[in-house]
């Protein structure tokens, strides 16, 4: 069995990575009737962080955005269980099957690869907000060298002004006639 196929039945519900119980009986192999009676023999092994009962909210929530969903649990009157890894690694201690604990296997496998996958893409957004708080040091240092820029042309343009200024000077002295001193 394919991990992927078994990652696309893990949701989130109530902030928790959670399978629900139909695609849990298709993957076991047994009627989710079957597997709702063998949880209810066993029911102080599923304490609620192992396992919940979805609100009717969360019910249709999940059917609205998720079309991964089979057609018929969609419109069932039936609101299933959610299963949290604790309560799917239960539930082969309950369904005694070679294909349970196969199964099972593969579910913890696919709970672990979601759980690196998660934790890659933290990291990723957490060097791009680093990336992003560079960047934006990188243009208010910018902006700052732009206004010592402009600050330092004016300062230039200053004293160009002061040259030519005193080049002008310069030039109307030497045009003027000078009084000779001394003997003339």
């Amino acid at each position: 069995m394919e991990l992927q196929v078994i990652q696309n039945k893990i949701y989130e519900i109530r902030g928790q990575r959670v399978m629900l119980d139909f695609d849990l009986a298709t993957l076991y192999q047994v009627e989710t009737r079957r597997l709702k009676e063998q949880v209810k023999r066993n029911i102080e092994r599923f304490p609620e962080d192992f396992m919940f009962i979805l609100t009717e909210k969360e019910w249709n929530e999940l059917v609205a955005i998720c079309d991964q969903l089979p057609k018929t649990m969609k419109h069932s009157y039936i609101i299933p269980s959610a299963f949290t890894q604790e309560g799917i690694a239960m539930l082969s201690s309950v369904l005694r099957s070679p294909i349970a604990i196969q199964v099972n296997i593969n579910i913890m496998r696919a709970f672990v690869k979601t759980r690196q996958y998660i934790l890659e893409s933290n990291q990723t957004a957490k060097e791009l907000a680093e990336l992003k708080l560079q960047l934006r040091f990188l243009q208010e240092d910018l902006e700052s060298l732009s206004k010592d820029h402009e600050s330092y042309e004016q300062h230039f343009d200053d004293i160009y002004m002061a040259l030519a200024e005193l080049a002008n000077r310069n030039k109307e002295k030497e045009n003027k006639p000078r009084n000779r001193i001394g003997y003339v």
